[in-house]
């Protein structure tokens, strides 16, 4: 049988000194003799008596509390912690530090703002299915070109008198295309790559209609150059500029690894662009074949082969010329299906040329009587 609970109510004073709350349960000595007092020391802390009255360091004032419980005088507000207030509601947030301004390191200086004729970017940049060709050379090509279609054409003051020098006057009015003249220079930058060279024109314009083999060998007989594999947009330009130097008729690339048209590699081409056809196949291998059943005598170049290009040209016929990347070279399925494989002579000291390099020489040979 339980036994009986206590009734609600205020307790009875205890009549035990030092106890405070009815007893020695809470650090009273429990046999009525007065409790000594707890002094406080600054270096071991309290020390005194179990209980008793609480005696504050010098300089506080004395501060209630249970008997034997360490206490000390109040914090002054700000000083603790953050933590939830008393009232049971989290602390406000503090306020975030001012935003100093940006330090520029030694040799950095701040940004220029745009002049208001360059800042506008949205209205130059080039739509779907465009791009922007610049340097005289290949914007002057370009406006001669009936089969380019044109866009707009911003050139400067100096760009402009020098293509007015090299160009019929009437080319201007059949393209139907006015100069709209730019006044700084930097604002060719908004839509051109930085370390372009545009002397001042560029040109928007559509990239031109692709060409079918067939079409591009009746209206030329000179040779043939496919590239295997060559992506630097820098030497597929070079390699035009040298096939409209040299007579080519075409130069053919694979369409999934082959540069793209670009205004670099317009530029690299220095107008060769237009006026060389550079025709996309999507089998190397196959076009080689395709010029093999039309009577082309189709050679690969490498550095391996036993004869010299001088030694294996025909006089009769038509030369096709595969060159492949560097580093990789010619792969397995063109060297074999080139009917002959041929090289340059060269030291021993070199063991390759750059690829744009070997173009010009070869074609250079093949042309020679």
């Amino acid at each position: 049988m339980s036994p009986p609970r206590r009734p609600h109510g205020p307790r009875p004073p205890s009549s035990q000194a030092g106890s405070g709350f009815g007893g020695p349960s809470f650090g009273g000595s429990g046999s009525g003799k007065p409790a000594r007092p707890r002094a406080f020391d600054g270096k071991r802390g309290w020390k005194g008596g179990e209980s008793g009255p609480v005696e504050a360091p010098r300089g506080e004032a004395p501060r209630p509390g249970r008997p034997g419980v360490k206490t000390q005088g109040p914090k002054p507000y700000g000083t603790g912690p953050r933590g939830p207030s008393p009232q049971g509601r989290p602390p406000a947030e503090a306020a975030p530090p001012p935003r100093e301004p940006r330090q520029f390191f030694r040799g950095e200086a701040a940004r220029p703002r745009p002049a208001p004729d360059v800042a506008r970017r949205e209205e130059d940049r080039a739509p779907a299915n465009t791009l922007w060709l610049h340097g005289l050379h290949a914007v002057a090509a370009a406006l001669q070109n009936p089969r380019r279609r044109l866009r707009r054409l911003l050139v400067t003051a100096d760009a402009e008198a020098a293509l007015r020098e090299r160009l019929p006057p009437e080319v201007f009015a059949n393209r139907k295309i006015q100069p709209e003249r730019v006044e700084d220079r930097s604002r060719f930058h908004t839509f051109l790559p930085e370390d372009s060279v545009h002397q001042g024109a560029a040109l928007l314009a559509e990239p031109l209609p692709q060409l079918d083999l067939d079409d591009v060998l009746k209206a030329s007989p000179g040779p043939v150059l496919l590239l295997d594999q060559v992506t630097d947009p820098r030497n597929v330009g070079a390699i035009l500029r040298s096939a409209a130097a040299f007579g080519a008729a075409a130069v053919v690339v694979q369409d999934r690894h082959a540069p793209p048209e670009t205004g670099a590699l317009a530029r690299a081409a220095s107008g060769a662009l237009e006026v060389v056809p550079m025709v996309r196949e999507v089998n190397l291998a196959r076009a080689i074949r395709h010029l093999q059943d039309g009577g082309a005598w189709v050679m690969g170049l490498t550095g391996d082969a036993k004869r010299t290009l001088a030694e294996a040209k025909p006089g009769d016929r038509r030369v096709g010329l595969v060159l492949g990347a560097e580093g990789g070279g010619l792969r397995r399925l063109q060297r074999e299906t080139c009917d002959e494989l041929v090289r340059l002579p060269m030291a021993g000291e070199m063991e390759s040329l750059n690829v744009s390099a070997a173009a010009a020489i070869a074609l250079y040979e093949i042309g020679r009587a």
